[in-house]
């Protein structure tokens, strides 16, 4: 037995040797060796290393289970009010399932029979099928068409579908500018605009009123196409509806990114007392208001806004010091009978005296 197992290896043996044979002398072979596989792998890695890709991984199937109650109007046909059921789930973010369901399938009823428990008409059965979700995680990288740009932040589609916003603070802003569109009532731009269809104006980006384009090159942000990837850095779920937080630097989790609370100054402190101490008939030139404007707390609330404070502010100092002006005539207005009494009652006593004299 051993010499037939030797004899079969010696033969497997000469045929490699001829097949070897056969490749060098004819067209070199096509074959390549262990370590030139390795070494193309190490160095394709090397050349792919820093650039992240966007991937489809936030799709995903999941196998899931639930105990739902069927109205009474589908006693005759449970699996259809069971479906209806799981059609009402659809394009909604199901926190159980982590994702918003896009569709299902594979329905299975657990139970033979379902129960009907005290007086409830509704029948309750445990349900088995495969959820198809969308999933997105932070950190992942997903591409969305860029459909407005404004000052503070860039929104987006991802898949022609999911919301998408990348605010100013995750923006390049060091490489990238925004440059505002001509105003609506521009009659250059009305006569531009006539030869152009809609699609070549939504491409330019003028009907979102701007762009964020390159500050050296002139280029706009995202692709030819107006698709631009992103790196998911938050979610935000109102109304069992999905949205994405997203980020263009180059380390979006870098603490730099975070926007700051606004902290009070000294000088901050110094306007406040000075506006309450202030009367309300006095008025504040323009300088004041400008460094009230300018020290006020809220950062974030446009001049306009801030404006409006102030009046609020002031017409409540008037309110205040109208009340106290009420409250002193009130005052003296109880005093006035008293002091009038004592005076006639004074004259009566002065009247007296004379007759007794």
């Amino acid at each position: 037995m051993s010499q037939t197992v030797e004899a079969h290896k010696t033969k497997k043996r000469k045929h490699v040797a001829v097949v070897e044979e056969t490749s060098g002398a004819g067209e070199p072979s096509t074959k390549r060796s262990k370590k030139e596989k390795d070494a193309k792998k190490h160095k394709k890695a090397k050349h792919d290393k820093g650039k992240a890709r966007a991937t489809d991984d936030a799709f995903r199937i999941v196998r899931a289970s639930l105990n739902v109650s069927v109205p009474p109007v589908f006693a005759g046909d449970l699996r259809g009010g069971v479906e209806e059921l799981l059609d009402s789930m659809l394009m909604r973010y199901i926190p159980a399932l982590q994702g918003v369901v896009l569709a299902h399938d594979r329905l299975e009823f657990l139970d033979k029979v379902a129960s009907i428990k005290a007086d409830s008409p509704f029948a309750n059965c445990r349900i088995a099928f495969d959820a198809t979700v969308w999933s997105p995680q932070v950190g992942m990288k997903l591409s969305g068409k860029i459909n407005l740009c404004s000052p503070d932040h860039i929104s987006l589609l991802v898949h022609r579908t999911f919301n998408a916003s990348i605010p100013r603070h995750h923006i390049t802003t060091d490489s990238y500018g925004f440059e505002y569109g001509p105003a609506e009532n521009d009659p250059e731009f009305g006569a531009r605009q006539e030869g152009k269809a809609e699609g070549e104006a939504a491409e330019e980006g003028v009907d979102g009123g701007g762009r964020w384009v390159h500050k050296i090159t002139g280029t706009k942000l995202g692709d030819a196409d107006g698709s631009l990837e992103f790196t998911v850095v938050g979610l935000t779920v109102a109304n069992q509806m999905l949205s994405l937080v997203g980020s263009i630097q180059p380390d979006p989790f870098s603490p730099e990114h975070v926007p700051k609370a606004p902290i009070t100054t000294v000088s901050t402190v110094a306007a406040r007392n000075l506006a309450t101490s202030r009367p309300s008939s006095a008025l504040q030139s323009e300088r004041e208001v400008d460094a009230m404007i300018g020290d006020d707390d809220d950062s974030d609330m446009d001049p306009f806004g801030k404006l409006g404070k102030l009046a609020d502010d002031a017409e409540r100092q008037a309110r205040a010091a109208q009340e106290a002006e009420t409250r002193k005539e009130k005052k003296r207005k109880r005093r006035e009978p008293k002091a009038y009494e004592d005076a006639t009652s004074d004259a009566a006593a002065r009247k007296k005296s004379k007759k007794k004299s």
